[in-house]
């Protein structure tokens, strides 16, 4: 019988089980106890000569055997008989023989670590006349180090995810499990880590393949969702990275309000991962922020199928397209290291933030040791990042915290203090996150899709689910803004400052204002260094010196900078500005206190002011601002239509008359549309054009004239500088003065 060498090269990751004739992960502990079943002694040492029934069984002895040893195992060099091809011959080697291969030759991109050794331990099975698979060389002696029984498990080719095993994570994921959560029970399950048979990052690739098999044909349901949206919505935004039908692309969406609603209140945007702790079956990601109420509003949504750097880099890049390319104030995110990546490159100049729910639930995980050994840790935990209220009071309670529970030289907690800058509060006071204090307790990233979808959501109904959590939280908006509209609040004190900002402020931010407003009877404002231009001003509360904040106030612009940075990173102005306010008669708040998406006007063409503002002439842009227009005049036509019956029959008989109008209109358009030669719009193109560089004119001659008043005023400040000195010098001559006569 003549045979032929065939050599199959691997890379160093190469499984242990043969690419062309792989043994299934549900059949291999079955086999490996019918092998073990069949040679007697599961303590067996192989020796050449061995025989075995197949070359599969010879397979799973060895590896077995190696897994006793402390070394792991995988095929290499085959011969194959020329009469019919079959394998003769196979060679299982140890995972860590032979030697990397040049890295010309290699064309990985990544670097991998060094695993081969040139280590010649081996065994050779050859097939018999009689059908059986004899050993015909054997070398047992290792080039390197044995791994230990407790870290065997960690051994590539002794991990194997049990049919079991995954019927159990199945399970526990659905429940809304995560990995770290699953591997727990599969520890308990199994009597300990080394026999439950793999590792967490084993855990979490199944649990990855899982959610993405689950999309199945529901990726179609949103294919078409998303090709109905387009034909109906020209403002409807949609693109697709890679080939999402066989699940490794991506795709994002957002539609006429989600775009709008970005041009309103996008300084400050979260981007909801949840789904990567398994909370969610499907890989839905949503971009969010706050609306003028305080509310969850939507900027898009994406399914995620790749999770590597660039898939999230072109995820950033086509949303900031689809938000005409505008960038926001901040952006929170969870603290995984390929988003930080890609952020960074997205949005240099965007101040990022790790939501700070993630990083509480990650620390249950890293330190579940500690919360179960010392069960004050988590209070103390909390209280040390959510509490302190300075720079220097963190620091301190930090220090205290790792002395307290002997933490000093944990990872994890060195690491988070690293990166403190991005989560603990005390740091982040002085860049705008639009959080008041009314919605900062859903700390996790604002909730958007709570009720809607969840562990049970699959791709079949996920997009039913969209649009009822859609609908729903525009029915909250409208209620809000009906409330605002037609209900005036109860004012608390005579302040000219109070009413004027129940005119101008929704219900819900005047109510935080408000508040803010009141406890500035309780806080006297002592003013403790006085430059003539600036006064710094001690504002405390009664009976709480040792909590005291420092507001620097400007008398002549009117401009307050408080320690405690609220107005900076919520919009609203705090306590002790107010205080200073109170005692320097500041009767009325100044404009550039009151940032328009905090009013009832936040998203209307009208500023606070009153002047109105021309929309947009891009045509997507200017199709959802008529869209929101005609939202907003809705809400105050359906406010007065239902104060009564006779009102409500009069507003339904004017809505069907309207209907009717814009029906005629529609048909109107459509003609004019078709009858409109080239020419004519090539003028209304060059007119746009026009009031554009007229726009762009009067913005420079603005900025101009901004720079001249900001140098009449520095010289006018050194003018009242001069004078103060020149005053000051008359007071010495004239004290001098005196004192001679009196001499």
């Amino acid at each position: 019988m003549d045979i032929r060498p065939v050599i199959d090269e691997f890379d160093d990751d190469a499984t242990a089980l043969d690419l062309e004739h792989p043994i299934p992960f549900d059949h291999y502990n079955h086999a490996l106890a019918q092998t073990l079943s069949t040679l007697g002694d599961p303590n067996l040492e192989p020796y050449e000569g061995m025989e075995f029934d197949s070359e599969q069984a010879a397979r799973i002895f060895y590896n077995s055997y190696a897994r006793r040893i402390g070394f792991s195992t995988r095929v290499s060099v085959y011969q194959r008989s020329r009469r019919d091809g079959s394998i003769i011959c196979r060679q299982i080697v140890c995972s860590r023989e032979g030697f990397r291969r040049d890295a010309s030759q290699n064309r990985s991109k990544r670097q991998r670590t060094i695993t081969r050794v040139g280590c010649k331990a081996q065994i050779t099975v050859k097939k018999q006349t009689s059908g059986k698979w004899a050993v015909s060389k054997l070398v047992k002696e290792h080039t390197h180090e044995l791994v230990p029984p407790d870290k065997v498990h960690c051994l590539r080719s002794h991990r194997h995810v049990s049919g079991p095993a995954r019927s159990l994570i199945d399970t526990l994921q659905a429940a809304g499990m995560g990995p770290s959560g699953v591997m727990s029970v599969l520890i308990k399950e199994s009597g300990g880590i080394n026999n439950v048979g793999f590792t967490k990052v084993d855990c979490q690739n199944y649990m990855s393949s899982s959610r993405q098999r689950k999309l199945g044909s529901g990726g179609q349901v949103v294919f078409d969702y998303l090709k109905r949206m387009q034909n109906d919505d020209p403002a409807f935004f949609c693109a697709v990275q890679g080939d999402f039908g066989n699940s490794t692309g991506n795709i994002f969406w957002a539609d006429a309000p989600s775009r709008m609603n970005y041009n309103h209140f996008g300084d400050t945007v979260t981007f909801d991962t949840t789904y990567r702790t398994n909370r969610y079956r499907v890989p839905f990601a949503p971009f969010t922020g706050w609306n003028h109420h305080g509310q969850p509003v939507l900027f898009g949504c994406a399914l995620l199928l790749n999770e590597s750097e660039s898939s999230f880099v072109w995820l950033f890049q086509t949303w900031l397209a689809a938000m005409s390319g505008r960038h926001p104030i901040s952006i929170t995110t969870d603290q995984d290291r390929i988003i930080r990546a890609a952020v960074a490159q997205v949005f240099p100049g965007t101040r990022h933030r790790f939501c700070k729910w993630n990083v509480f639930r990650e620390a249950q995980e890293k330190l579940s040791d500690v919360y179960h050994l010392h069960p004050s840790f988590e209070a103390d935990f909390q209280r040390c990042i959510n509490l302190t209220e300075t720079v220097d009071e963190f620091e301190s309670c930090w220090e205290s915290l790792l002395l307290k529970y002997s933490l000093g030289e944990n990872e994890w907690l060195q690491s988070m203090y690293n990166t403190r800058q991005h989560w603990v509060p005390v740091y982040l006071q002085d860049t705008f996150f639009g959080e008041t204090y009314i919605t900062q307790g859903i700390d996790i990233a604002n909730s958007y899709f709570d009720g809607y979808i969840n562990a049970s959501t699959n791709a079949q109904v996920l997009i039913k689910q969209y649009e009822k959590a859609v609908a729903s939280r525009y029915e909250k908006e409208v209620k809000a803004d009906y409330d605002t509209l037609n209900t005036a609040p109860a004012l608390k004190t005579p302040s000219p400052m109070e009413k004027q900002a129940a005119n101008l402020y929704t219900r819900k931010i005047f109510m935080k204002f408000q508040e803010e407003l009141v406890e500035t009877l309780a806080y006297p404002a002592t003013a403790i260094d006085d430059t003539g231009l600036e006064v710094m001003y001690r504002v405390a509360k009664f009976g709480e010196d040792h909590k005291a904040h420092f507001v620097k106030f400007s008398i002549f612009r009117k401009k307050a900078s408080c320690s405690c940075q609220m107005f900076e990173f919520s919009g609203i102005i705090c306590k002790h500005v107010l205080s200073v306010f109170r005692v320097t008669n500041v009767l009325t708040l100044p404009s550039h206190y009151i940032l328009k998406r905090w009013t009832r006007n936040a998203k209307s063409g009208v500023a606070v002011d009153g002047c109105a503002v021309e929309m947009q002439s891009n045509s997507q842009v200017s199709y959802a601002a008529r869209y929101d227009n005609l939202c907003h005049e809705a809400i105050k036509f359906v406010g007065e239509g239902t104060e009564s019956i006779h009102t409500f029959l009069v507003a339904k008989d004017a809505l069907h008359e309207a209907s009717k109008k814009v029906a005629s209109a529609k048909e109107h358009d459509s003609e004019v549309t078709k009858n409109i030669p080239l020419s004519t719009g090539q003028l209304l193109h060059s007119g746009f054009e026009d009031e554009e560089k007229k726009i762009q004119e009067l913005s420079v001659e603005l900025e101009d004239a901004s720079r001249r008043c900001e140098g009449y005023r520095a010289k006018l400040v050194d003018v009242l500088k001069d004078m103060e000195e020149q005053k000051l010098k008359m007071s010495v001559k004239v004290q001098n003065v005196r004192l001679i006569l009196k001499g």
